[in-house]
Formats: structure tokens, sequence, C-alpha cells
């Protein structure tokens, strides 16, 4: 006779697992992460077994009493946790088993790990897609208070991180916003097939008992239930669709944390960050690194790895389920944890920002950022654009020869290029009328920043 083991599968085997594969090979030690959602998805489950007859009430009354029992002793920390048991779902099995006796056995009917694991990563990354949701919404309410106080503020908009137009610092924000207002969209898209129940799918074909599907999903609030058993036990399209949505996320905070790296250096100086969110040298005690953000955009990688890594892990698999997909959790819980992590540094970190308007204006002023307002005017007076184009360019190397700014030259130097240049000239040339030109929709005026931001406001509600 065999010597039995504690797995709750070994009838089919007539050795004990390898102690290197059963290390190896067991995931409890990060899916353990999924009990609360486990459990939820096992309480449903046998609620719905009771429903069809499969269970009496005093069976799913024990069952769901052992089930509330373990999940507070797993939220004390007092839960002992078993490598030989594998994972999360034959850990608690096996608790509720030892706990109510017989009656535990009875709970896997008409189910597989395989569709119980896909229903549990769903329940839990629902959760976390809401949870992501509310922060964004808060980053992006810190984003509009920041821009309504900066409407007027005037820095130099850039291209190729060269000084290209004046723009104003409320409407740089509002760019900022209509990232984040986009991530805040695909989320809610993403959970709308993340929301859709695997459960009933078993091992991959359906089970023969008389299941209620929707009595379950209803149960779990999920909008659907997956239609076909192969495709619902191993699809990960969800989870990689998020991945890919959190990396857009991650994306957008980089490209923002390395406009702050930029903008707190000596060189910029154009925004002050609170000092609980940066930190100093061991050896060079004047230095004030803005760590949160140099972190935030080095963690992007994680999340960009996370994402290559499963769309790798599902490449090459056959229908159905495959042990492959235990390498799921990984990336994805670690995605969950660094996006949720980066958006509150942001949203704590971004209100609180400084603006040093002064030294906005002033590199606004450099480098020649109204050279376009003055091409415009020409135009407006009958030059063709490109005759324009021209003359300005004239005017900016007439400038830089002389150790000037466009503005700064006199009407005289500025009407020998033409004739059609009067003293009206120098109110498009300042940074005020610059911005105020561009008085449309979707422009940097002030007037249009304020009705972006009640706009704006009106989406978040």
């Amino acid at each position: 006779m065999k010597d039995k083991n504690t797995k709750l599968w070994d009838g089919r085997f007539n050795e004990a697992t390898d102690a290197f594969v059963e290390a190896f090979t067991a995931s409890v030690d990060f899916d353990k992460q999924l009990a609360r959602y486990d459990i939820q998805g096992s309480i449903a489950h046998a609620t719905m077994l009771q429903h069809i007859g499969v269970l009496t009430a005093d069976e799913l009354a024990q069952i769901t009493t052992g089930l509330s029992q373990i999940q507070d002793s797993i939220a004390a920390d007092r839960f002992t946790w078993s490598i030989a048991l594998e994972d999360v779902h034959m850990n608690i099995e096996k608790a509720l088993t030892d706990m109510i006796g017989n009656t535990g056995k009875k709970l896997h009917t008409g189910r597989s790990r395989n569709d119980q694991v896909a229903t549990d990563i769903r329940l839990y990354l629902r959760d976390r897609i809401d949870e992501i949701c509310l922060l964004l919404r808060r980053l992006e309410t810190g984003l509009l208070d920041l821009a309504e106080r900066e409407v007027d503020t005037i820095l130099p908009g850039m291209t190729h991180l060269q000084t290209a137009q004046p723009v104003t610092f409320g409407h740089h924000l509002l760019a900022w916003f209509e990232m984040i207002e986009r991530d805040h969209a695909r989320m809610v898209d993403c959970r709308s097939r993340v929301n859709s129940m695997p459960l009933g799918a078993a091992a991959l074909a359906g089970t023969s008992y008389p299941i209620d599907r929707k009595m379950t999903a209803d149960l779990l609030g999920f909008e659907t239930v997956a239609m076909n058993s192969l495709d619902a036990v191993s699809d990960r399209d969800f989870a990689i669709e998020f991945t890919a949505a959190a990396s857009l996320i991650m994306m957008h905070l980089s490209r923002w944390a390395e406009e702050i790296i930029l903008w707190s250096s000596a060189q910029f100086d154009y925004i002050e960050l609170p000092d609980r969110f940066c930190t100093g040298s061991s050896i060079m005690p004047q230095k004030k690194n803005p760590d949160v953000a140099e972190l935030v955009r080095g963690k992007t990688g994680r999340v960009f790895g996370a994402l290559t890594a499963l769309l790798t892990l599902m490449k090459g698999q056959p229908l159905a389920y495959n042990r492959d997909n235990q390498e799921d959790k990984e990336p994805l819980f670690d995605t969950v944890q660094t996006v949720t992590m980066s958006l509150i540094a942001f949203a704590d970190m971004i209100p609180e920002m400084t603006p040093k308007r002064d030294n906005m204006r002033a590199a606004a002023v450099k480098g020649h950022s109204t050279a376009t307002d003055l091409a415009d005017y020409l135009v407006q007076k009958g030059l063709p654009f490109r005759d324009a184009h021209e003359v300005v360019g004239n005017l900016v190397s007439r400038a830089i020869e002389l150790g000037m700014d466009l503005p700064d030259l006199s009407i005289q130097e500025l009407q020998q290029q033409s004739s059609l240049i009067t003293d009206d000239v120098f109110e498009v040339l300042s940074l005020e009328g610059s911005v105020n030109a561009r008085n449309h929709p979707g422009g940097t005026a002030p007037e249009q920043v304020q009705k972006a931001i009640a706009e704006a406001r009106r989406k978040l509600g």
C-alpha cells in the first residue's frame, strides 16, 4: 500500500511527490492573496449547490460558517499555509474538511480548480480596477485644482525639448489630465471584460450537474457568464488587457516624472516639490533629489515587463488550461501593486507642487517663443506664410547676433525686414498676446483653460 500524503488529488498516484517538485510547483506563497475571493466564490458556489439539491440547508450552513471562520483566521494572520497543499484553493478546502468533516468534501462538486482560479482572479482584479479608478479620479481632481490656480501662469511650451511657443501652466496640466482621463476610460472598459464568470466551466468541458450559473453569477456580481467552457478556463486576455492599460498609465506617469525631474532641477527651476517627497545625498548637503518621481519613472519598466511576460506566457498554449497559467499571478499582482503605489504617490505629490511663476515666465521670454506669432501677424497683413516665415527667420538671426530676444528688437530693426510691421507688433510679440490669441477650444488661452477645467469637472461629477 502506498504511503498516503495529505494531497486531495493523490488517488491516482503510487508515490509521494518529490520534495523539489512539490516546492517548484507550489503557488501558495503568492496566490494566497486570492484567499478572500476564493472563499467568496466558494460560498456562492455552495449556495447554488444547495439550490439545485446537491447540498442540504444544514450542509450549506456548515460550509458557509466554516469558510467564514477560515476567512477570519486568514485576516487575523492565524491561518497556517502549507506548501504541500500547493495552492490557496487546496489549503482552504483542506482546512474546511478538517473543520467540518465529510461535508467539506462536497464543496468541490461541479467545479474544478481551473474554473475556480479563473473566477478568483477576476474577482480580485475587478476590485483592484475599482480602486485604481478611484485613484485616477483623485489624481484628476488634484490636477484640476492646480490647473485652476495656474490659469494665467506662462511657461515655454516645448517641442524637441526646445522652446517652441508660450503656453499657460494650466493648459499644460490639462494635457496631463487628458492622458489620465483616457486611462480611466480604458480601465472602465477593461472591467467590463473582467466581469464575466468562468465558474461552471469546471475543468474544461462543463459539468454534468444541473448547475445554475446565472444564480452564481448574480451572487458574485458578474454581469455575464463565460459562454465557452474551453475558453473560460484558459482565457487570460483580461489580465493581459489590464496590464496593457496599466502600462499606459505608467507610461503617462513616467512622462510626467521626467518633466517633474527636469523642472525641479537648478537648470530649469520651475517648481518646488514638498520636502517629504524628496531625499537628500549622503555626501552632498545641498542636494534635494526628486526620488519619488525617479522611482515612478523606473517602476514603469516593471509593468512593461509584466505585460511582455503575460503575452509570452500565453502565446504558445493550446486549449484548454495548462499549468503555465500559474505564472500569470505574480506579474499581475506586481502590476497592481506598482500602479496603485505610483498613483497614490502622484495623487499626493502633484497638487502640492509649488510653481515658480517668475522663473517660468523668464524662461518663456527666452528662445524667441513668439516668433510664430510674428509670422502670423505678417500673414494677416497680406504676406504669404512662407515669405513671412523667412522674414521672421531673418529677424531671429538678427536678434541672436545682437544677443537679444525677438521682442527686444526695435521697430526700426523689425521694419528692415518688412515694411508691413508697425507699432502694434509689440502686443503680438508679448507672452500674454501670444497665449490670448489662441482662444479656441483646445487652445492655451486662459479663457479656454477655464472652460476646459469646468467641462472636466462636469465629467468627473
